[in-house]
C-alpha cells in the first residue's frame, strides 16, 4: 500500500480489504481474527497505528514500532497461534509525522483453508468491512474444497453398477460422443463404456460407482440420495427486474431433481421455447443457421452452473432467473481463481474435474479456460453492456448477471460524436461503459473488450491521453474526465423550442451567427433532426432539405434543426469557408456515421 492509497482509505469509507488497528504498544488479539478472515477470503491490508471511532479514523501512530512489528511477524511465521504459517509482507509509512505499519495478508490457497486460531471453530471470513466467525456449514465448504480427493471422484460402493444409471441419459451421451469420435466404443455395453471413461472405476476385483456417474447419469432416486436438493432451479419471470418483487409468482418454474444430463436437456428446452430463432443460410456451404443470437452465452453460463457448483453443499441450490431485461445465473461454490484470471484463456483448477471433462469431451463446453471469454464475447456482439461476474469468496458463491441493456445508447453515440476525437471500436466501448459506471478497473475494461490486461491497459492509456478518462484514487481505476462528467450527466436540451422571438438576430444562413447562438451540446435529437441526418447521406441544399421535410419557415428550420446539427459537428457544409456560397450544401459528418449505421441496423432488424 502506498502513501496515496493510505490517505484515500482514511477518508472514512468502509473497505472490505483494509482493517485498521490502534496497536501503539502491542498487537491486539483481534488482529489475528483479521488475519484469519483475510486468509480465508480474498486477502487484504492490516494497518497498525490508526484508531477507529464513530465512523472516522484517527492516525495515532505506532509508538513501539520494532516490538509491535517483531511480535506480529513472529506469531504469523511461527505457526503456533494460527494453524498455518502466513507469508505476510510489511512496510512502514509515515503520515503526519506518525509511523504506521502496513501488512499485506495474502489469500491462502484452497488446500490451506480454513486458516484458524487455535482450533478450527475459530475460523473467520471477511464479510463487508468486518470479520465474522465461520458457521459449521462454511467450515465444511472449506474442507471439501481443500480435500486431496475431489468430491465428484469419491466412490459409492453400495450402489449396483448394473442398475444405477438412467439408460436414456447414457444413450444420449454416447450418441453425441459417437458423432465426434466415430464408432470407437460402439462394441462396449453401457457399464463397459462408463468404465472406459472413468465414471465407474475398479476397486479390488469389482467395479464401483463414482459420485460423478450418479450426478451425470443416475436414476432420479439415486440422485436424490446423494443430492437432497435440486440440480438447478429454473425460473422465468416475464417482467423487468425493477418491477419484480419476491411476493410475485414466477411465470414458469421447474426445479430439476434428476441427473445433470436431464437438467441440461430441460433448461435448453425451456430456453428454445423463448429464444428468438433467426434463419440464415451460409452462401458457401448452404448450411442453415438458426441458433438464437445469445445461444453461446446462454449455453456457456448454464454449463458453468452445472459443472462448477459445489455438489457437496446440500443447503443451497443453483438458480437461473430469466427476467424481461436480464438473466441471472447464481451458483453455490466460488471459483478457485479471481474474476480477472477467469478472463485468461488458460487452464483453471476446477472443483469437479470428472464432470467438467464429461461436458468438454462431447463439445458442449468451450475448451478449458475459454468459457467465460465466450460469454463476454457473445454478449458484446449483441451490443449489450458486459456481463457482471461476481466471485464471492466470503459467501462461496458465483454469479453471472447478463443485462439486456445496450452499451451504445443513442444518447451515448450522440455524446461521442461531439467529442471531437476519433476513437477505435474498443476505445469507444470502454468510454461508453465508463460513462454509465462510477469507476472502472482493468478487469472491467477486459470485460468490455474481451482482451488481455495488456490490451486493456493500452486502451485506457489512450483514453487518458485524449483527456476522456482520468485516474481516480491511488488504485488502478479510472473515471470519465471531470470536464466531461457534467456535460454527459446534464439534462437533455430542448429540441422542440418555438421560433426565435422578435429581436433575436438570426441570419439567413446556418453556420454563421446563428450557429453561435446555439449550444454545441446535443443530448437528444428531434425526429426532424434524425431525418436531416438520413437525408444528408448525400450533399443536399437547404431548399432541398426543407422540401423533403415539408417545411416552409426557413429561419425556424435553421434555428431549430439545421443549426444545432452544424454546431454539434454532426452535419458539415460542403463550402465551410464560404457560408453564403450559391452551391452550399450539407452532408453528414464522419462523427455522425455511427448514429446513422445504428439506425440502419435497427431498420434492418425491424424488417426481419
Amino acid at each position: 500500500m502506498t502513501q496515496d492509497e493510505l490517505i484515500q482509505r482514511l477518508q472514512g469509507y468502509e473497505w472490505t480489504d483494509v482493517e485498521f488497528k490502534k496497536a501503539q504498544r502491542g498487537v491486539p488479539d483481534d488482529a489475528y481474527r483479521t488475519v484469519s478472515a483475510f486468509s480465508n477470503t480474498a486477502g487484504g491490508w492490516l494497518v497498525f497505528g490508526v484508531q477507529e471511532g464513530s465512523g472516522s479514523y484517527e492516525v495515532v501512530g505506532v509508538l513501539e514500532v520494532d516490538k509491535v512489528q517483531n511480535d506480529f511477524l513472529s506469531v504469523l511465521r511461527g505457526g503456533q497461534k494460527l494453524n498455518r504459517q502466513i507469508a505476510v509482507s510489511g512496510s512502514l509509512l509515515t503520515h503526519e509525522e506518525k509511523t504506521l505499519i502496513v501488512f499485506h495478508i495474502p489469500e491462502a490457497s484452497r488446500r490451506e483453508k480454513p486458516v484458524y486460531i487455535r482450533n478450527i471453530h475459530e475460523s473467520y471470513i471477511r464479510r463487508g468491512a468486518g470479520d465474522e466467525r465461520c458457521t459449521q456449514a462454511e467450515i465444511e465448504r472449506f474442507l471439501r474444497d481443500a480435500s486431496g480427493t475431489t468430491y465428484d471422484s469419491e466412490v459409492l460402493p453400495e450402489l449396483d453398477v448394473e442398475t444405477f444409471f438412467e439408460e436414456s441419459s447414457v444413450a444420449w451421451y454416447r450418441r453425441i460422443l459417437q458423432q465426434i469420435q466415430g464408432n470407437r466404443h460402439a462394441e462396449l455395453n453401457d457399464v463397459e463404456f462408463l468404465n472406459e471413461w472413468g465414471f465407474v472405476v475398479e476397486s479390488g476385483n469389482s467395479l464401483v460407482v463414482t459420485r460423478a456417474a450418479i450426478l451425470l447419469f443416475g436414476k432420479p432416486r439415486y440422485v436424490r440420495q446423494v443430492l437432497p436438493r435440486g440440480i438447478v432451479d429454473y425460473q422465468r419471470l416475464d417482467t423487468p427486474f425493477e418491477s419484480w418483487s419476491p411476493e410475485r409468482r414466477w411465470d414458469d418454474r421447474v426445479v430439476v431433481e434428476e441427473n445433470i444430463i436431464t437438467a441440461w436437456q430441460t433448461v435448453v428446452e425451456k430456453y428454445m421455447r423463448l429464444a428468438e430463432r433467426p434463419f440464415s443460410v451460409d452462401a458457401t456451404t448452404m448450411r442453415r443457421h438458426d441458433d438464437p443470437p445469445d445461444y453461446i452465452s446462454f449455453r456457456e453460463a448454464v454449463i458453468n452452473l452445472l459443472i462448477h457448483q459445489d455438489y457437496g453443499d446440500h443447503t443451497r441450490k443453483p438458480v437461473i432467473k430469466i427476467f424481461a431485461d436480464r438473466v441471472v445465473f447464481w451458483n453455490p461454490g466460488d471459483a478457485f481463481v479471481t474474476v480477472d484470471e477467469l478472463l485468461n484463456p488458460t487452464e483453471k483448477e476446477v472443483r469437479n474435474p470428472a464432470i467438467v471433462n464429461a461436458f468438454r469431451r462431447i463439445g458442449l463446453s468451450d475448451q478449458a479456460g475459454t468459457g467465460m471469454r465466450s460469454i463476454v464475447r457473445n454478449w458484446r456482439q449483441l451490443g449489450y453492456v458486459p456481463p457482471v461476474i461476481t466471485n464471492d469468496k466470503a459467501e462461496k458463491t458465483f454469479q453471472i448477471l447478463m443485462l439486456k441493456r445496450a452499451l451504445f445508447t443513442e444518447r451515448q453515440r450522440l455524446f461521442q460524436a461531439q467529442l471531437g476525437v476519433t476513437l477505435s471500436d474498443q476505445e469507444a466501448a470502454v468510454f461508453a461503459f465508463a460513462c454509465e459506471t462510477r469507476n472502472i478497473g482493468l478487469t472491467d475494461v477486459r470485460r468490455v473488450i474481451n482482451g488481455s490486461r495488456l490490451d486493456a491497459q493500452g486502451v485506457v492509456e489512450r483514453l487518458v491521453v485524449q483527456r476522456l478518462l482520468a485516474v481516480v484514487g491511488a488504485d488502478a481505476c479510472w473515471a470519465v474526465a471531470e470536464h466531461l462528467r457534467e456535460r454527459y450527466g446534464a439534462s437533455d436540451q430542448p429540441t422542440d423550442q418555438p421560433p426565435p422571438s422578435e429581436g433575436t438576430k438570426v441570419t439567413d444562413q446556418p453556420g454563421s451567427e446563428a450557429a453561435s447562438l446555439v449550444t454545441p451540446r446535443l443530448t437528444k435529437l428531434s425526429d426532424t433532426q434524425r431525418q436531416v441526418l438520413r437525408l444528408c447521406e448525400v450533399p443536399r441544399k437547404q431548399a432541398d432539405l426543407m422540401r423533403e421535410l415539408g417545411l416552409s419557415h426557413r429561419t425556424f428550420f435553421q434555428r431549430k434543426h439545421l443549426g444545432p446539427l452544424l454546431a454539434a459537428g454532426l452535419v458539415r457544409m460542403t463550402h465551410p469557408d464560404e457560408p453564403h456560397h450559391p452551391d452550399q450544401s450539407y452532408v453528414i459528418a464522419e462523427a455522425a456515421l455511427d448514429l446513422l449505421r445504428a439506425w440502419l441496423d435497427q431498420d434492418a432488424e425491424g424488417t426481419k
